[in-house]
């Protein structure tokens, strides 16, 4: 089987004759640090694989402030699910930047669908794919709703150890909703227990 398909869809089995075809729907995208997949007010119509690297998911509010909604590193996927799953938005609301050089495979979502139905049990692993990333998303908000801005950097830390590492404090510190300085803060104290 070929290994991009067998790292992408995990222990879903395919004869070399679909891991073949399956392969040949994706196109590969080598991207260096500071290209963007996305930009707000484009047109999306695809979802990305990450295979190696960083990116990151955020969006700019009124007054100008990034509010990163989600990182994505080795094995996880990522788009603009907003306006890609939504039935209000055309245009994307958010912008995807690579911060570590990346690979990626990038698939439309019209075209993954045809998969979906073709091959179900794609569209069973896709589901359950989306069905952990709603949870995590959902704990997220709970997160950021009841717990102090330590509990959620340890949460963080816990949860994405190695992401910790491939980003800026002030990426950490936008996605966690606290100042770079409250983030400085709160390492600081921890490093003394």
């Amino acid at each position: 089987m070929n290994p991009i398909i067998k790292e992408i869809f995990e222990d879903v089995i395919f004869t070399e004759d679909e891991s073949t075809f399956l392969y040949h729907q994706l196109e590969k995208i080598s991207l260096k640090k500071g290209d963007f997949l996305l930009k707000e007010g484009e047109e999306i119509k695809e979802i990305f694989y990450v295979h190696t690297g960083c990116l990151r998911s955020y969006f700019i509010d009124k007054e100008g402030k990034e509010h990163i909604l989600q990182f994505a590193v080795k094995a996880w996927w990522i788009s603009d699910y907003i306006t890609l799953y939504g039935s209000t938005n055309t245009k994307a609301v958010s912008y995807i930047e690579c911060i570590q050089e990346a690979v990626v495979y990038r698939i439309s979502k019209r075209e993954f669908d045809r998969l979906c139905e073709q091959f179900p049990r794609i569209g069973f692993f896709y589901i359950k794919k989306m069905e952990g990333a709603f949870a995590s998303f959902q704990n997220r908000i709970l997160e950021n709703l009841t717990l102090t801005a330590k509990d959620r950097y340890l949460n963080f830390v816990n949860a994405y150890p190695t992401i910790e590492r491939k980003v800026k404090n002030y990426h950490i510190a936008s996605f966690l909703g606290i100042t770079t300085e409250s983030l400085s803060r709160i390492r600081k104290e921890i490093s003394l227990t």
